[in-house]
């Protein structure tokens, strides 16, 4: 059973029809009821509030919505306006976004980030390679000694703290050390010598 209304007009040797029609079928020994609708525009208006923005358009298998409300969404592909488009999902997975802000959790295998911020705490369990390091990498600690001229005499104490959860290693250069042998002569004009020296001791936790 079919029904079907058509309106026709003919322009220049070209006929241009619109119509609706609603029929039922037999589809594989199942009944199919069918809608078709015949045009080159279709547009669905709201005649209650007298609005005459249609609520969609199809034309020229394409169809226009203004505001669409999914639930789920099957595609096999996304893409959004602009030209380029600013957004766009490929069905191989591959996601182009021109700008992004994502406060949740991201897991990349493989990338390349350029003028990147590190706000807080970063954390690299691999290796490291860097062409160029500005920054506190290797901590040196420049002591002057004897303190003074006059009385070559003292302590000094470099105290090192090891505040980061990976191996580091304490490098301390080579110790320069001149002395001699000294006279003195005590009240009694008795004459006896003493020695300078220099002592370095590197402890660890106090041991």
């Amino acid at each position: 059973a079919l029904y079907m209304l058509k309106v026709q007009k003919t322009k220049n040797g070209i006929p241009y029809v619109a119509g609706i029609g609603a029929g039922i079928e037999d589809t594989d020994g199942q009944p199919l009821s069918n809608i078709l609708l015949l045009a080159d525009r279709i547009a669905m208006i709201n005649p209650e509030d007298g609005n005459t923005t249609p609520l969609f358009v199809a034309q020229g298998n394409q169809l226009f919505m203004n505001d669409v409300f999914l639930k789920r969404l099957f595609a096999v592909s996304i893409t959004s306006s602009g030209n380029p488009p600013t957004f766009s999902l490929t069905p191989e997975g591959r996601l182009t976004a021109r700008n992004a802000d994502i406060s949740g959790n991201v897991n990349a295998n493989s990338g390349t980030l350029n003028n990147v911020t590190i706000n807080e705490n970063c954390q690299i369990k691999g290796k490291l390679s860097a062409n160029q390091i500005e920054g506190d990498i290797v901590k040196t600690v420049s002591k002057s000694f004897p303190r003074t001229n006059s009385y070559a005499s003292g302590t000094i104490t470099v105290r090192i703290s090891d505040d980061q959860k990976f191996d580091r290693q304490v490098m301390i250069p080579p110790v320069l050390f001149r002395g001699g042998k000294h006279e003195n002569f005590n009240s009694n004009n008795q004459q006896s010598y003493w020695y300078s020296t220099c002592r370095l001791r590197v402890t660890r936790n106090g041991q």
